[in-house]
């Protein structure tokens, strides 16, 4: 049963497109001898034809990708866009590597397992970047110490 006319005017007259209007399969011949504009809203009326609801676009992928990422996943190199520093500004991962490195620095001169000298060159040596983490800063203090 050919009922593309009929759908048409339903779709004119609720307002949306042609496949948002649903028509009662139990009534098919009805809405067959429907030929006015008058007897598609007689129809709708009634009840036998009808306006879908919008469907919206799920979430439901785009959250569990977020979840994914928030743990951690998701990050290798085929899914990273934009240049190396992009991540993290390199200036950012300095300034915390600096700070972690001078409060370190800090805490050594003040429980006077470093001199005041010693401290000062350090300083110097960190801010040139010669050391990668506090780790590295505390191995080089050791190897001070040592010699002495």
């Amino acid at each position: 049963m050919d009922l593309r006319f009929q759908r048409r005017l339903a779709a004119k007259i609720l307002g949306c497109g042609r496949e948002r209007v649903w028509m009662d399969p139990n009534s098919l011949s009805d809405i067959a001898e429907a030929a006015t504009k008058e007897d598609i809203r007689k129809l709708i009326e009634d009840g036998i034809i009808k306006r879908k609801p919008v469907t919206g676009i799920s979430r439901a992928r785009i959250n569990q990708k977020n979840s994914q990422k928030r743990k951690g996943r998701r990050r290798g190199h085929g899914s990273r866009k934009g240049k190396k520093g992009a991540g993290a500004p390199s200036k950012e991962l300095w300034i915390a590597r600096i700070r972690v490195l001078r409060r370190r620095l800090r805490f050594l001169r003040d429980a006077e397992m470093i001199d005041r000298r010693t401290y000062r060159m350090l300083y110097r040596r960190a801010k040139g970047g010669e050391f990668r983490n506090v780790a590295h800063l505390d191995a080089y203090v050791q190897s001070i110490i040592h010699k002495r």
